[in-house]
């Protein structure tokens, strides 16, 4: 199948893009900086999701919009209003299988920078939105929220044993969840997935279920 993934250069992107190349499928990916992986399956275009004219690079059969900043004073912009947009031209399309959004648990317990928890509950309310209007076609549309994440942006974190500490006492299950697993669900919400539309996945080792931000 043919796979559009935004912020694909990176982190919890680039692992996406990496799981479906390795089963076999072509991917486009979308991010301002240039590619971060090779394969011949694999096309790149640089661009600001927000800012910028968006390329004509479909259709698809699946959109993963994972694309985003963090407290960078751009939140609304990027990740909701470019997040939007990126939906509206490659995914509102009845060629389109299967849309996932990467919000964030901060969408559900508002635990974070103000105008990225917003963005990311945005998220999800237009996620519902889209699910919708896509159930006309057949299409499932869902968004995954994950929790902490062993990734480079959170590697101050990762690397400060009182901020770990910190964090592991808001998280039941004392731990993070890899780049890879983070993958290994959007592959499983968006290809194996067939009957489950308008949902948020929460994944963040039970921290939801206490909601107090430590950065």
């Amino acid at each position: 199948m043919k796979v559009l993934v935004t912020g694909a250069s990176r982190g919890i992107g680039k692992a996406i893009a990496e799981k479906f190349l390795a089963c076999g499928h072509s991917v486009t990916g979308i991010d301002v900086v240039p590619a971060g992986l090779s394969d011949k399956n694999y096309r790149h275009a640089v661009c600001d999701i927000f800012s910028d004219p968006l390329p004509d690079l479909g259709p698809f059969d699946i959109v993963i919009n994972n694309a985003g900043v963090q407290n960078s004073g751009r939140d609304i912009d990027v990740n909701l209003k470019g997040t939007i947009r990126v939906s509206e031209k490659y995914a509102a399309d009845n060629n389109v299988k299967s849309v996932l959004f990467i919000a964030s648990a901060s969408a559900s317990t508002g635990s974070e920078f103000p105008e990225y928890a917003a963005s990311k509950g945005g998220i999800v309310s237009y996620m519902k939105n889209l699910a919708l209007r896509a159930a006309e076609w057949g299409a499932t549309v869902n968004s995954l929220s994950p929790g902490g994440v062993n990734t480079g942006s959170n590697e101050h974190i990762i690397s400060s044993p009182a901020l770990w500490q910190r964090v592991m006492e808001e998280t039941p299950l004392k731990k993070w969840a890899s780049e890879g697993e983070i993958a290994e669900w959007a592959y499983f919400l968006t290809v194996v997935n067939k009957s489950m539309t308008a949902q948020d996945i929460i994944i963040d080792n039970g921290e939801s279920a206490r909601a107090n931000f430590v950065w």
